[in-house]
């Protein structure tokens, strides 16, 4: 009787090493293949083009768009940080989150909606350049150098309820999603 409950133990604990040891070998096999997947780079001003535009729709509303000028894919973190002369920097318009981070391969283009004023802002002014920095992975800061790109027209006014879309694959999105 006693030897049999021995045996018995033993095979549920042999068991118990087997199947941690699978499980082990498991996490170890997946963490060293992880580990051996290249990441894609985020996209800078360093492997992208920066381009502003004025737009006939919506009103009060311009086009950033980034296009990957490098010879492998970047990604496109969050939304652009960006800042019209000496107004506060532009806030994210939280409601046009994608559910992926946008993903340029070389010669694709990403795209960001820049809506300038409304009525309901107020502090107005209008400024002749546009501070473009692109967001690190953890969106706690910014990865490479800021461009400066010249604003249509001369010149935007730009408002307190201004806001940049996070960053789409999509001109529509974009600007309308």
């Amino acid at each position: 009787m006693r030897i049999a409950r021995r045996s018995a133990t033993r095979v549920a604990a042999s068991s118990l090493v087997a199947a941690a040891l699978a499980l082990v070998g498991v996490q170890a096999t997946a963490h060293t293949a992880s580990a051996a997947t290249p990441t894609k780079a985020a996209c800078t001003t360093e492997n992208t083009k920066l381009t502003v535009e004025d737009v006939r729709r919506p009103i009060n509303h311009l086009l950033l768009t980034a296009t990957n000028t490098g010879t492998k894919p970047c990604n496109l973190y969050y939304a652009p940080y960006l800042g019209a002369g000496a107004q506060a920097p532009i806030q994210w318009l939280e409601s046009s989150k994608p559910q992926a981070v946008v993903t340029l391969a070389p010669g694709e283009s990403g795209y960001a909606g820049i809506g300038t004023f409304s009525p309901d802002g107020h502090s107005g002014h209008t400024a002749k350049t546009l501070g473009v920095s692109f967001a690190n992975r953890e969106a706690n800061g910014a990865v490479g150098n800021a461009a400066t790109l010249n604003l249509p027209n001369g010149g935007t006014y730009f408002n307190s309820s201004a806001y940049v879309t996070y960053w789409q694959s999509d001109v529509y999105d974009a600007l309308f999603g």
